[in-house]
């Protein structure tokens, strides 16, 4: 038996990983739990499952998360909620020797260095819970870096795929919610919509797969059916295939480095007919060139990005800031961090000087910005 922990265990993410862990009741046992503000939703997976400690982190304060990263019970801790609080808690894991299951992109967005450095002190795994990022793990199997050509992440391509340049300064708020592929919470779903979510993809897989900039490439593929890629110095490229479900990355995080069945349909690939894959079009969407300029650029580009991102993205579900005008903000903090003298990153404290920076600049740009897309 494996104990779980779950951080944001009321999201899209955490309610997966609950269906996983009440789908194999002989190998997986929910011994704590963490949500943001979903009191009700909460209150409703204790008298279900029984954890040993439950938090609400609105609540009870962010402390809380750390306590239940560490709960002794617990071997596996899935960071399910999005942005920068768990920050904290995943290094209090790391330090606890707990198997990391990673959901939260922003964790390595922020402070790759700083965690994968202290998973490999502590000799402690961190498994990508991401489809595209779990895929690649699929498909790496262990082997050795010098076999390893190029990492090919998938994207859906978001609701906007085809929509003119022109017209993408009108969406609202409502169009972006409308992925056409997953089912995920709203500020993954925005970052979805402006190919952020993949930008950030392509700085978390450097963390996680040591592969730099120029050995990671996007396609668009709307189908979401190939989750990623990898290709082989030979040319060999290998694809993991699945179904569009996110309980078969949860489940191979916490059955790692075993296989179980799972309750789900196979993938009928006659069924779906056919494969589309295309380059994404960085004009349109500039987000996805910003995080490979932030990849490229000074160490805490990254953190003004993921810092600048946030706030924009939440300026545009308040109907603050057109959907064009995500990409102007992350870009204008960035041009100001380099500007104002790009500080190097050495430590935890380095990384919340400068999301602190981003926050406070981006939230000051925000009040007045117009998209000039």
């Amino acid at each position: 038996m494996k104990g779980i922990a779950i951080l944001g265990s009321t999201g899209s993410i955490g309610q997966s990983a609950l269906a996983v862990a009440e789908a194999h009741p002989d190998k997986l046992r929910v011994v704590a739990l963490a949500a943001g503000g979903n009191a009700s939703r909460l209150a409703e997976q204790i008298e279900k499952y029984k954890p040993a400690r439950a938090a609400l982190a609105n609540a009870h304060g962010p402390e809380c998360l750390i306590e239940i990263a560490t709960h002794p019970d617990a071997d596996v801790v899935l960071f399910a909620s999005s942005g920068t609080a768990a920050l904290d808690a995943v290094l209090a894991a790391i330090e606890a020797g707990k198997t990391i299951a990673l959901a939260n992109k922003e964790i390595l967005v922020m402070a790759g260095s700083v965690v994968m450095a202290a998973a490999k002190r502590r000799g402690v795994a961190v498994l990508p819970v991401d489809s595209e990022h779990n895929a690649i793990h699929q498909c790496l199997h262990g082997r050795p870096a010098v076999e390893i050509k190029r990492l090919i992440l998938t994207a859906s391509g978001g609701p906007f795929r085809a929509v003119p340049a022109p017209q993408l300064a009108a969406v609202t708020a409502e169009d972006a919610l409308r992925h056409p592929t997953w089912r995920m919470g709203p500020k993954i779903t925005i970052d979805s919509a402006t190919l952020m979510n993949k930008g950030l993809e392509v700085i978390e897989a450097r963390w996680l797969f040591g592969a730099g900039p120029d050995a990671i490439d996007v396609l668009v593929h709307p189908q979401s059916i190939v989750h990623s890629m990898v290709e082989l110095i030979d040319g060999s490229v290998i694809a993991q295939l699945g179904v569009t479900d996110m309980r078969l990355p949860i489940q191979y995080a916490f059955s790692y480095p075993e296989r179980w069945g799972a309750p789900l349909p196979s993938l009928d690939l006659a069924e779906a007919g056919r494969l589309d894959f295309e380059r994404p079009d960085l004009e349109r969407f500039p987000c996805l060139a910003l995080a490979f300029r932030a990849l490229r650029g000074a160490e805490g580009l990254p953190i003004v990005l993921n810092a600048a991102n946030e706030i924009a993205v939440t300026a545009f579900l308040e109907r603050r800031l057109a959907f064009t005008g995500i990409g102007d903000v992350i870009r204008a903090s960035m041009d100001e961090y380099e500007r104002t003298g790009a500080a190097s990153i050495t430590g935890l404290d380095d990384v919340k000087r400068v999301d602190t920076w981003a926050r406070s600049f981006a939230g000051h740009v925000t009040g007045g910005v117009q998209s000039t897309s």
